[in-house]
């Protein structure tokens, strides 16, 4: 599993092979979710309000990075890691 990025505490991380839609998992303490890349809302898990504001501000700044890892992680396996939120 991937680590993309990580900030205050937050791993991002993709899976290899992983089913559509496209998505990333973050882990927070003892928190975990799934967050939809084209909608950027949670479909899985749950985080705090305070980490789930972070990571959407992220995501919302990386979107079309997440998109390329993850049509690289479908296509070649291969990824690149993401800036981290400042």
């Amino acid at each position: 599993m991937p680590e993309i990025s990580r900030f205050f505490g937050i791993v991002i991380f993709m899976y290899f092979d992983e089913h559509n839609p496209p998505h990333f998992h973050v882990r927070y303490n003892e928190e975990r979710a799934v967050v939809s890349i084209n909608e950027l809302k949670v479909t899985q898990g749950k985080l705090s309000k305070r980490a789930l504001a972070l990571v959407l501000e992220w995501a919302n700044e990386h979107r079309e990075d997440l998109i390329g890892n993850w049509n690289s992680l479908q296509t070649t396996g291969e990824f690149s890691k993401i800036a981290p939120l400042e």
